[in-house]
Formats: C-alpha cells, structure tokens, sequence
C-alpha cells in the first residue's frame, strides 16, 4: 500500500492540522506583545537614515570622480597652468569651497582659489595615483573633507586638491527629527534638526554608530536594497516619549567595487521623538473561542468522516477480498449509503451469480439478504447522492470557521486617521523630498559634467575627442550617449548610443525635455563651447549628453517608500520604480488628485484614506530650487499603503487573516485529498461494479491506487475473469443456462 494512498492518511492529517492551526490561532491572535514603539516608526527611521548615508556616498563618491576626472583631463591637454587649471575647475563645478595645485616633488604650493585647503592636516607623501577622500580639521576645528586627484603634466607630478564641506545634501528634516554624521570613534562630525547638538543627541549617535559597525548588511540588500549596515533603536525619553533612532553605515558602493567614500567609516544617524504606544496588538477571548470553534468543528468532521467513509470503505474491502478469494458462504454487507452501497449491491448480486442464484446478468433482479430492508443508495437516487456530498457538507462546515475570522476582521477593522501616527505622513514627505532632491542634483552634477567636458574636449581632432568622451562615459554612468555638435546641430563626434535630441534643441543650453510622446523619454542636457576667435553662434560647438532612463530609475528605487513616480509639468510619467508606460498616466488616481493640487514648492504629504486601500501620499516638486534642473518643473509623486507598514492595529489584522486562509487551506488540502485518493477512484469502481453484475463481462477494472479502493478493484477483476461470458452457449442438464449444482464455479474457491 501507498505510504500517502488510501482512506487513512487524509483523515488522520486532517483532525491533527486543525489542532495545530487551533494552537496556532491562541498564539497568534492571543498574544498581546505591548510595543514602545510601533515598527512602523522605527522601519522609517531606518530607511529615512539610509537615505542620507546613499545621499552622503553618492555626494562624497561624486566630488571624488569629478575631480580625477578633471585631472585626467587636464593631464591628457597640453600644459595648462596651475591657476587656468581652478579657474575651469571654478567655472564648471560650485561646489568646493577651496582648490589648489601642489607640486609633489617639492610640496610647493602653486596655486589655490577659494577657502584655504588644510594640506597641512593631511599625509600627502607616497599617495597613490588615485588618493582616497581624507577627513581632515582646519585651524578652526571644523572637519573637511579633502578630495585629491594626481596627474602629470609636462614631466611633473602635481596634487589637484579640493575642500567641501562635509553635510548631508537634501535631505529634508522635521520639526521633531535630527540628523547627525558620526565617525568611526563615535564624534559628530556635522548634524542638523532641533536639539540635535545636544551632549545627549550626539552620545545616543555615538550608540548608535557602534552598534551599526558590529551589524551586516541591512535587510533590503539582497532586494538591491541598501547594502550597509543598518537598523534602528528605541531609547526612553521623559514621561510617556520615547525616541526612536535609525541608523546606516556608508560601508561600500552600490557597484561591486569598493566606492572612495567607503573608507571613511561614516555613519549617518536620525532621531525622532513620537509618543509611547500601548496598543497591544491581540485579542484573547477571540483567540480561545476560534480555536474552540475549531476543535470542535475538527471532532465533529473527524466522526462524519469516520463513520460515513472511512468505515464503510475498509469493509467493503473485506467484502470484496473475501469474494475475490473464492468465500462466497456469506451474503456482503452492504452499506446504507453513497457509493460503498452501490459497490456492495453489486458484489451481493456477483455473488448470487457464483453461487449459480441468479443475478442481474441472468434477468433477475438481485434480491437482498433475508430479513434485510432494501439498502439506501440502491435504487434510483443512489447516484444523486454519495460521498461527494458527505465532502460538500464537511467543507462547508469548515468554511464557517474561516468566514467566521474574516467576519471578526471586518468587525475590528481600525479606521486609519485614528491609527496611523503623524510622524508616518511626515516621514513619507521627507523620504520624497529627498528623493526629488537626488534627482534634481544628479541632473545638475550631470550639467556640471558637461559644462567641464566642454572646456577640455578638442572636436578638430576626433580621436582625441573620441577618447574623452569615451573616459567620460564610463566615468558617469548616467548617460546614454554623449557628442559634440557645431552651430547648425551636426553631430562632430560621438559615444555612446544613437542620439535622439533634434537638431534645433542640441544647441540650447541648459537642460531640456526634448520629447512629450514615444516609448522612451529623452532628457538631454547641453553645454556651449564656444569657438575661439569666432564669437558667432555658428561658430560656437556645443556638448550634448543624454540621460539614461535606467539612471533616474535607479534613484527612485529605495526600499520602504512604496510606488514612487517621476512627472514631468504636465503629469506625464517619465520614470517610476514599478514600471511604467512613458508618458502615461500615474496610476492611482487620489495620487493625480494631489499631484494637480500640489502647489507648494516644499511639496506635500497626506493620508489618503479610503474603505479598500488607505494610503499615505506624498509630492515633492523641482520648482524654485538650485540649479539648471528647476527649469523642468519636474515632481516625484511617491504612495505607501498603510496596511503593510508595521502598525499593531494592522498587524492584528493580518494574523487574523493569516489564520484563516491557513485553516480554509487546510479544510481545503485534506478534503481535497481525501476527494482525489478515495471518493473519485470510488465513484469509477462503483459503476464499473455495476456493470459487470449486469453482465458486462468484457471491461477490465484496473486499480487506480495501490490503497484499499485499489484492493476492491483488484477483488472484483479477480470475480469478473471467474464468470461465465453472457455469450456462451447454455450448460448442458441445465435448462436454463444456469450451471448444475454439483458443478463448481470456474477459477479456485470453495464448491457452494
């Protein structure tokens, strides 16, 4: 027999599941953990500082680039002088607050722009060809952070050094929140938000950079998440307050190399203060009364299906095993109902026709036992009902258990403008304006880019430009194809993919959309180079880059935010983390309500709220920023639903829930099961049987498991090759073609 086959294994799985789930259910509904602090908090503060540490990385990575950029450039030209050097430096990039020029050879000081770089705090003897970024402090105390680049020009080695400040670019902070950027020893280096340069703000920093640097990598790293540490923490604050921390390492690169920023060991730290929550997230009285109702709808099932199939199908086993070995003394005991009575009426009726009695095949009808009425399930209503009505039944009743669940769960269905706490839609607006900020600066550093690129590139010699714009391709990855362009729009030189920017637009400066329709949107970006000693406009040359859609994209994937789109001024999509159609619309419409509605340039953030899907939603706009990008008009329109972002209240919901598909699943399973291996197979045996007591004596019955339905299969083959065919002529001294008592029946067994 099958180790899963026949009529046991269903129903001893099913009474033994059901007790599990009922266990299950007291734990989980039951359980009244009592939270400080709900997760869905702390989650935000996690990712809230997961997006200053990607915007710190992605700032320090890019001033490192961009000056060993500048310094490949201006090693490949011919000899420029220190000072052209910071003056084409200056006019491309802002950013840096000092330059300047060291000969290597002799630690001479050839030229500077701007604050004074602190050289002096640094080590600059046997520096690499590509220097790591240094933290250093300047004569006043403040920490800078110096950029270094070497190259060689006209047989001497020089140090092309930059200061900055070291802050968090765009990263939006509330009234209640505090940023801080701590070292490896603990220190805050820089911080931002009410209270935060406080000896108590900067030491639970300090904890919290300790604890990042014995952790891993985060969660979301495997779901190209943020790959450092990462996590968060509750700290008790006066009364009833607590203090909710999130904290991220910047410990390596999104790409598989190390990025520069890496090695400084920076950790970017993120406070909030927000009320106790007492909320327990369980209901006892409801879990102990499901799992009541459970086990005695398992008990009550358990017996209806012991005593209707289980039974009868092993006895109709032996029946038929007696039978089939030839013991035809005892009449079968037929059963009352379903198809077990129909398989036994008829192996009654194949008996009477072995022991020469007559049966159905020889015109008459099959007479019960003595003393026995006429069994259910014989006559014409046999074939309504049977088995599979007995599994109707049974799966109806343990489909009130779960509707029972979903019932409850409607019943305390919490109303979101009275769960979800303020911090979540203030965080959700943070976490957007933040993002719209990485995308406005990664379009400007893009201008910027090219605005250099245009000061270096030579198109009279191909070649040579070809090599540049090839280095600067690899260089930033988010172009899609670069090339220079005469006045008339003539592409002089390319790299990278085929151009998509009219003619007519490559020689607008600045940063346009130069599509509104198609499959793919273009965002180009143009920086003039003008001609020397012609001062015309068709004499100037101009460098055209266009941005990638995968780039923007890129930015807008950040894990905990939700469904994030970016919309040009017309709503149109140009990019989003979900898919997307370009140029379609956003998808849910209370979002394209807000987004016509947004009109502050700080954007806005609002909960959204709705019987099927609540939701928080925010809009952060390009307007009235920095930079070339703000001419766009651009937005990025970001929506969370609040089910799934950690609140008790919804957290009892899904248990609910979960326990109920479990036990419908299982109801389900084990009724399904039971259905497959038994009943079904059952329901072919039973008209086969049927068949052959009236005289169908050709049909081979096969078993279809090897199981106790299989067993009857096999007995009644074993009956059907005994019988006489119909078609045989008469036996002789028998009149009525019925074979003579003293005659034993064809194929072994006892003489009746």
């Amino acid at each position: 027999m099958a180790v899963l086959g026949g009529v046991r294994p269903p129903l001893a799985a099913l009474p033994v599941l059901l007790a599990l789930l009922a266990g299950l259910t007291v734990f989980a509904v039951g359980s009244d953990a009592e939270r400080g602090v709900p997760e869905a908090v702390l989650s935000s503060q996690q990712h809230i500082a997961e997006d200053g540490a990607v915007a710190l990385q992605g700032s320090v990575d890019q001033s490192v680039t961009d000056l060993r950029a500048a310094a490949a450039d201006f090693g490949g030209s011919k000899s420029i002088p220190a000072d052209g050097m910071l003056t084409r430096l200056d006019r491309a990039y802002r950013k840096w607050r000092g330059t300047a020029v060291v000969d290597l050879s002799t630690g001479q000081l050839l030229a500077s722009q701007g604050e004074a770089v602190p050289l002096g705090k640094a080590d600059l003897r046997g520096l690499p060809a590509n220097p790591p970024p240094k933290l250093v402090r300047d004569d006043s105390g403040i920490t800078r952070l110096l950029v270094l680049a070497t190259l060689s020009q006209g047989g001497r080695q020089e140090l092309l050094a930059a200061s900055q400040s070291l802050k968090l670019p765009g990263i939006s902070v509330g009234r209640n929140h505090t940023l801080n950027v701590v070292d490896r020893d603990g220190a805050t280096l820089t911080s931002a938000g009410p209270g935060s340069g406080t000896d108590q703000a900067k030491a639970l920093a300090g904890t919290a950079a300790r604890e990042a640097q014995r952790k891993g990598p985060s969660d979301t790293a495997a779901a190209d998440g943020f790959d450092g540490p990462s996590g968060s923490l509750v700290r008790t604050a006066d009364g009833n307050a607590r203090t909710a921390v999130g904290y991220a390492a910047v410990a390596r690169g999104l790409a598989t190399k190390e990025s520069p920023s890496s090695a400084l060991g920076l950790t970017v730290v993120t406070t909030v203060r927000t009320e106790r929550h007492g909320a327990g997230t369980g209901d006892l009285r409801l879990a102990l009364l499901a799992a009541a109702v459970l086990v005695t709808l398992a008990a009550g099932v358990t017996a209806v299906l012991h005593m209707l199939v289980r039974r009868p199908v092993l006895r109709l086993r032996r029946e038929a095993h007696r039978l089939g070995s030839g013991d035809l003394t005892a009449p079968v005991h037929v059963a009352r109902f379903g198809e077990p009575a129909r398989v036994g009426a008829a192996l009654e009726a194949l008996r009477l026709q072995l022991r020469g009695g007559g049966g159905p095949s020889q015109g008459k009808p099959a007479r019960p036992p003595a003393k026995r009425r006429i069994p259910l399930g014989t006559g014409k209503s046999r074939h309504r009902l049977g088995l599979r009505t007995v599994l109707v039944m049974c799966a109806f009743a343990l489909l009130a258990w779960p509707a029972s669940m979903l019932l409850a769960l409607g019943s305390t269905w919490p109303h979101p403008a009275a769960v979800v706490p303020r911090v979540i839609s203030d965080d959700q607006r943070q976490r957007t304006e933040t993002t719209a900020d990485r995308v406005r600066r990664g379009i400007n550093d893009g201008y910027a880019d090219l605005a250099h690129l245009a000061t270096v590139v030579d198109a009279s010699r191909p070649q040579e430009a070809r090599k540049v714009l090839d280095r600067s391709l690899e260089q930033h990855g988010r172009y899609q194809s670069l090339y220079v362009v005469d006045g008339a729009g003539e592409i002089l030189v390319r790299a990278g993919g085929e151009p998509r920017t009219p003619k007519t637009v490559r020689v607008r400066p600045g940063v346009m959309q130069t599509n509104t329709s198609g499959t793919v949107p273009v965002l180009a970006a143009v920086a003039a180079q003008p001609a020397e000693g012609t001062p015309r406009r068709s004499g100037r040359r101009y460098v055209v880059g266009e941005f990638r859609v995968g780039y923007l994209t890129g930015i807008l994937n950040r894990p905990g935010l939700g469904s994030v789109w970016l919309v040009d001024s017309a709503h149109r999509v140009i990019a989003s983390n979900k898919g997307f159609v370009a140029f379609g619309r956003v998808s849910d419409g209370r979002l394209r309500a807000q987004l016509e509605a947004a009109r502050a340039p700080k954007g806005s953030a609002e909960l959204l709220l709705g019987w099927r899907n609540p939701a928080v939603a925010a809009v952060a706009p390009f307007k009235d920023k920095r930079g070339v990008a703000s001419a766009l008009d651009w937005k990025v329109a970001s929506i969370r639903p609040v089910f799934w972002i950690g609140l008790p209240e919804y957290e009892a919901q899904r248990r609910i829930m979960l326990v109920g598909l479990l036990g419908l699943t299982t109801g389900a399973l084990c009724l399904g099961w039971l259905h497959l291996v038994v009943v079904r197979p059952l329901r072919e045996i039973a008209a086969g049987a049927e068949a052959l007591a009236a005289g169908d004596r050709t049909t081979v019955l096969y078993p279809r498991h090897h199981d106790e339905v299989g067993s009857v299969a096999r007995s009644l083959e074993l009956i059907r090759q005994r019988l006489p065919r119909t078609d045989a002529p008469p036996a002789p001294c028998s009149p009525d073609g019925a074979p003579a008592p003293s005659a034993s029946p064809s194929g072994p067994g006892p003489r009746s």
